[in-house]
């Protein structure tokens, strides 16, 4: 009889382990969630708001409900930094004796009053022509040191967009000067004035720690932030919701905490994170990943907008830099005979890869990924008054999150450990 037992047991085990996620990961659950995370009280969850403080309380009470330790043993599970905001005022400069146009001057400065030439030690970079734009100025502007970077005039067009970088900063001591030029000068001289005013903001991190691998990190994330109240559509709807862009990755973290949590079995440290200020750059996963030491990170599944069908349906979702490293095949060898599939990018030209919360890890050598399903040449919502609960699909929600943690099953339990993303191909 016992072997009989026994065997039962092994027949259904599959079985009765995924009703037993559905109980915690299901559709009514998804819904719930998402539907206060993008209720228009939240009021699109615009950084430097009350807004977005009343989302993080929330966040906070979901991981608190789970019973996940706080980071770093505070009694917060909030994760404050400070950031600046520079107000241009004037910028002036010369190469080699040349004046140049003030709008051929950008600077990543927290100081006021900001003075440089050839003798202040400044290390001096170019940008050349045929250069991949957006991930090189990234990686520049996450430069350790003071820096001057020329940027080749065949950039003209781009220029601009670099000013996005100018609005908020992190408090530091550090300064990148990104100049608009074609010349190799020897001699150069740059005053910048800007009027600089001081802000709070916090990530909200739950830690699961882990059991027999407790210093291997696995991290879970998604951002919290949306665009706020902007000027009325034509329906009058003046709130950015923010339901697909990011509730609803949101959401998944908080579902999957809630899992991993009842479930207990975590053999790596288990870190769900809700990053602030994605929107105007991606300053709280920057904050957020640079408090750890990058070879600890084994993987990280930053989930991004997965509310709306991805180009091949339900039951699908696409992985950015799935080329990167072999962390996709692993999750769709976890989901064999599932139905579901994970798929490499089918929108390299956006650089997708670059542009959401993974990023900064990535580009020290760690598989952080995101997962999406957002069709991005046609999301019809994005960026809209109109990206609300009503045009998200729960059902594919659920069994995307649902995905997720089946998929991440054996790095979690440190069976599998996906390979390190290649920095050389990072720029």
């Amino acid at each position: 009889m016992r072997f009989v037992a026994i065997a039962i047991t092994l027949l259904l085990g599959p079985r009765l382990f995924a009703q037993d996620i559905d109980k915690i990961i299901n559709a009514a659950a998804v819904e719930r969630t998402e539907r206060v995370l993008s209720s228009d009280e939240m009021r699109g969850r615009a950084t430097f708001t009350p807004d977005i403080e009343r989302a993080a309380d929330y966040i906070e009470s979901r991981f608190k409900a789970a019973g996940l330790k706080t980071w770093n043993g505070s009694d917060s599970y909030r994760q404050p930094f400070t950031m600046v905001r520079a107000a241009l005022i004037s910028a002036t400069g010369s190469l080699d004796g040349e004046p140049l146009p003030e709008d051929h001057i950008v600077t990543i400065s927290a100081s006021p009053d900001l003075s440089i030439d050839e003798k202040s030690g400044y290390a001096v970079y170019t940008m050349k022509a045929g250069s991949d734009f957006v991930p090189e100025i990234l990686h520049y502007a996450h430069e350790k040191t003071n820096a001057l970077v020329l940027v080749d005039t065949s950039f003209a067009k781009n220029f601009p967009r670099l000013a996005r970088f100018t609005r908020q900063q992190f408090k530091s001591d550090r300064s990148v000067i990104f100049i608009l030029t074609s010349a190799s000068p020897t001699r150069y001289s740059i005053h910048v004035r800007q009027e600089v005013t001081e802000s709070k903001l916090a990530n909200v991190v739950g830690i699961l720690p882990g059991t027999t691998r407790k210093n291997e990190i696995v991290i879970f994330s998604g951002h919290y932030d949306h665009l706020g109240v902007g000027k009325p559509d034509a329906k009058g709807d003046s709130i950015y919701n923010g339901a697909n862009d990011d509730a609803s990755g949101t959401t998944a973290v908080m579902m999957l905490a809630d899992y991993f949590a009842k479930k207990k079995n975590n053999e790596r440290t288990l870190v769900f994170a809700a990053f602030t200020a994605e929107e105007i750059g991606e300053f709280g996963s920057q904050y957020f990943s640079e408090q750890f030491d990058p070879a600890t990170v084994v993987a990280m599944f930053n989930i991004e907008m997965i509310g709306t069908e991805s180009k091949w349906g339900i039951n699908s979702a696409y992985i950015t830099g799935y080329e990167r490293s072999d962390m996709g095949e692993i999750l769709q060898k976890n989901l064999k005979g599932s139905g579901f599939t994970f798929y490499p990018d089918p929108y390299p030209s956006q650089q997708l890869f670059y542009r959401s919360d993974n990023a900064t890890l990535a580009r020290q050598g760690v598989p952080a990924h995101t997962i999406s399903t957002s069709k991005m040449d046609s999301e019809k919502y994005y960026h809209t008054q109109g990206d609300e609960i009503g045009t998200l699909d729960m059902d594919n929600m659920a069994r995307i999150i649902k995905s997720i943690a089946l998929s991440s099953t054996s790095i979690v339990a440190g069976k599998d450990t996906p390979s390190r993303v290649d920095t050389k191909q990072l720029r």
